[in-house]
């Protein structure tokens, strides 16, 4: 199966760098047929310059604003039957495409699988207020998608889906521009596949929003536009700040 790779960037100059390094190393390793498109989405720093200086790695430019805007474009893209979601602020560590390779041969009802994020730069503490998040989401999860049936959890910026079954209910909504968006490709792929999130695809990425914003605050806005999302097919939330190394 090919995997394709789309990172949207905007002003990403300080995180892009190793984020292309981590999924270009691992294309290399395991010699999986790959493509990575990064989405240039309106940026005005360097995230461009550095991105075209990564083999193998092609950029496109979505002038329009916004995360889910990007995804779009970059499946628009991209050719792969396996999409794959990161952030530019993410890492991928060792293992991570043999282990969504592996799910998605073994299981060809599965339609989507995610993971959960290791915040590298956060203090212990902050680490395992997270942690302690998501072993409290997890029951809800397993609950949404096995007993009522209405939808499951993604996390964004860790998630791969089959191309065909996206396509099949309608792709991204582009009203959605931020929160949410991860819980719509949830709920709508859940009716044509199995949707799995599961601990064994951790996702190392930047806290820089948990930090900023503070991790309880942030984890209930997201908790709200979950079950805004998951019961009532739109988010909240319709703003959302850009938060960026200083």
């Amino acid at each position: 199966m090919k995997l394709a790779f789309v990172i949207p960037a905007h002003n990403e100059e300080a995180l892009i760098g190793q984020c292309l390094a981590a999924v270009t190393q691992q294309v290399r390793q395991t010699g999986c047929d790959a493509e990575i498109v990064v989405v240039n989405n309106a940026s005005s720093d360097r995230t461009k310059e550095i991105a075209e200086g990564f083999e193998g790695v092609r950029v496109v430019d979505e002038p329009q604003k916004g995360l889910v805007h990007a995804r779009d474009r970059g499946l628009a893209e991209t050719t792969g039957e396996l999409v794959a979601n990161l952030d530019a602020d993410t890492i991928l560590p060792p293992g991570w495409i043999a282990t969504v390779l592996s799910e998605f041969e073994r299981d060809p009802k599965l339609v989507a699988l995610s993971g959960p994020f290791i915040y590298y730069d956060l203090t212990r503490r902050q680490q395992a207020l997270v942690r302690a998040f998501y072993w409290a989401a997890y029951p809800i999860y397993l609950m949404n998608r096995h007993v009522l049936k209405v939808g499951s959890m993604i996390q964004g910026g860790n998630f791969v889906f089959r191309r065909d079954a996206w396509l099949s209910v309608g792709g991204y909504d582009r009203s959605i521009l931020f929160y949410g968006e991860d819980t719509d490709v949830a709920r709508r792929l859940s009716k044509v596949g199995a949707v799995k999130w599961t601990f064994e695809l951790p996702m190392h990425t930047s806290g820089r929003r948990l930090a900023e914003e503070g991790i309880v605050t942030t984890g209930v806005r997201y908790v709200v536009n979950y079950f805004a999302v998951t019961f009532g097919g739109k988010p909240v939330s319709k703003t959302y700040n850009d938060i960026r190394p200083k």
